[in-house]
């Protein structure tokens, strides 16, 4: 797989997307407002709404009511939560139940009737790679067993017309076994028209074993993940080996590492290398580890493991037309999603509508500091604004927005977190999180509640003010963020800005803002130009 377009992104192919396929959207008349607990029609209002959701959204119920604060609403909705355990455990919904349990807990009330261990073991007793059921005499102990508990993944999507003359249209990708029942892991990317509804062509999964090349064994997608790149397929055989997930976690800069699959059809191949780099942030969810082991088309999806031959990473994609610039999925992605991938099929990611930055202390890290809230947002109504920072989440320290993303790739939309934050006054409180589906489209959805003036600091790290009440487009830039793209552009303080025209390029992912401006730092020139951000990035939580 070659890096997406959006990676590197030459300025003049931006310019002419501006020109022409582009989208424009309008912005909101209004932005929601905090609600006021004091006003007793609300509050009527709110306990009224409150038990309605509690009939489809009991966990979303039980949110509200921690919010509103009156004990007796709080009990009826935990009340209906616990009851809803026990009709998932009926009907042997673990991953329903485990997410209701865990909901209670983080708001410090507990089941009538079940215990956190009753309810996990249950959940976890099935997982691939988690359920601690593998025989060690399925452990690789040589290369040659990893290059067994590897497969080539064979998409075949029929025939493909070009130039008058047809040609076979196969996917070939990498994949390994994790489970003796013959679940495997692969990229998504490579089995994308099996589980993608805008494919309208012929599509069959199958896999292929080193030792018998011949033969096409057909696999099916169990679930995905388009966002971190991962799939999880099964095949109804017996692997002779089943590789060991391992502890990203350790591996450091200059560790030695190789890549097995099958580059440009080469079944078995084995390439080697060392960590180039551990933060790469090359997708929207979290960081991805760089080596310079040689990657190919069709190694997508294989696995990179250490000398003690544990995987380390997905291996997905690769620079096509530079030497040593390839790179893969940490394993500690696909560790914390594997119950999600299991049970879920299309993995929907949760965020709480914000944007932010680790928080740093010098080198030290200290939390992840919240930059903006979205209005209406989940992170909005729980009360975070600018300047809190998150130090944990439900008993979880988090240092980092890395940390952060990482306890957040094993949850699910529908969801309540308990949160320990500090304001930009030093004071530290609990709020409660509810987590909402995260868009495909974080800014798109972020532009659509919110005016330029609160948008654009996430957009582009830039917060405003309007500067005249004839022109609504006209601001005055009243702080820059440091890293972001106005800090790159060199906008400060006090410099003029006026909107012009702005356009959403879903295709390429981008969004084209054409300004107007005066910067201090440019001598107050007059220019028009074009400010561009992605779609989506990992500071969108």
């Amino acid at each position: 797989m070659r890096l997406p377009g959006s990676t590197f992104f030459p300025l003049i192919f931006t310019l002419c997307l501006f020109c022409s396929s582009c989208t424009t959207l309008r912005q909101p008349k209004s932005v929601e407002k905090p609600l006021d607990y004091t006003n007793e029609e609300l509050v009527k209002n709110e306990i009224k709404r409150i038990r309605q959701m509690g009939e489809s959204e009991p966990v979303r119920a039980l949110w509200r009511a921690l919010l509103l604060g009156q004990d007796d609403i709080i009990q009826e909705c935990a009340l209906r939560i616990d009851q809803q355990i026990g009709v998932a455990l009926e009907q042997k919904d673990y991953f329903t139940a485990i997410k209701y349990f865990r909901s209670l807990a983080s708001a410090h009330l507990k089941s009538s009737s079940y215990t956190e261990a009753e309810i996990r073991n249950l959940y976890a007793k099935d997982i691939p790679a988690l359920s601690g059921t593998l025989e060690k005499s399925k452990n690789p102990k040589s290369i040659n067993d990893c290059m067994d508990a590897t497969v080539t993944i064979w998409v075949d999507r029929g025939i493909r017309v070009q130039n008058g003359a047809g040609y076979a249209d196969i996917i070939i990708g990498s994949g390994f076994f994790i489970d003796e029942r013959g679940y495997l892991v692969t990229n998504h990317h490579v089995i994308d028209s099996m589980v993608n509804p805008k494919y309208e062509g012929y599509s069959r999964l199958y896999i292929k074993l080193l030792d018998d090349p011949d033969t096409k064994i057909p696999a099916k997608v169990i679930g995905y993940d388009e966002a971190l790149d991962l799939a999880l397929l099964k095949a109804e055989i017996t692997p002779k080996f089943v590789m060991r997930l391992g502890s990203s976690r350790d591996l450091q800069i200059g560790d030695k590492v190789s890549a097995i699959g099958t580059p440009l059809g080469l079944e078995g191949t084995l390439t080697s290398g060392i960590i180039s780099s551990t933060d790469r942030k090359l997708l929207p969810l979290g960081s991805v580890i760089q080596i310079d082991a040689a990657v190919n088309s069709g190694n997508s999806g294989g696995p990179l493991i250490d000398s003690s031959l544990n995987v380390q990473a997905v291996v997905f994609a690769g620079m096509l037309r530079f030497q040593g610039l390839n790179f893969a999925i940490p394993v500690e992605y696909l560790k914390q999603e594997l119950p999600l991938l299991y049970a879920q099929g299309e993995v929907i990611h949760p965020w709480i509508a914000a944007y932010g930055r680790t928080k740093r202390n010098g080198r030290t890290k200290s939390g992840l500091e919240i930059q903006y809230v979205m209005p209406g947002g989940s992170a909005f109504i729980s009360g975070f604004r600018e300047g809190d920072v998150i130090v944990s989440v439900s008993g979880t320290s988090i240092s980092s927005l890395e940390d952060f993303q990482l306890f957040m790739l094993a949850q699910e939309p529908e969801t309540l977190l308990s949160c320990r934050c500090v304001d930009s006054s030093g004071n530290v409180s609990e709020r409660f999180l509810y987590l909402e589906p995260r868009p495909k489209e974080p800014v798109t959805e972020i532009y659509r509640h919110d005016f330029f003036t609160g948008s654009f600091i996430p957009f582009f790290g830039m917060k405003m003010v309007p500067s005249s009440t004839m022109n609504k487009n006209s601001f005055t830039i009243d702080e820059v963020l440091s890293g972001t793209v106005a800090d790159e552009m060199n906008f400060s303080k006090n410099d003029q800005l006026t909107v012009r025209d702005i356009y959403f390029d879903e295709e390429n992912g981008y969004l084209f803002v054409s300004v107007y401006t005066k910067r201090r730092k440019k001598g107050f020139l007059d220019i028009t130009m074009i400010l561009s951000t992605p779609l989506d990035s990992a500071n969108y939580f």
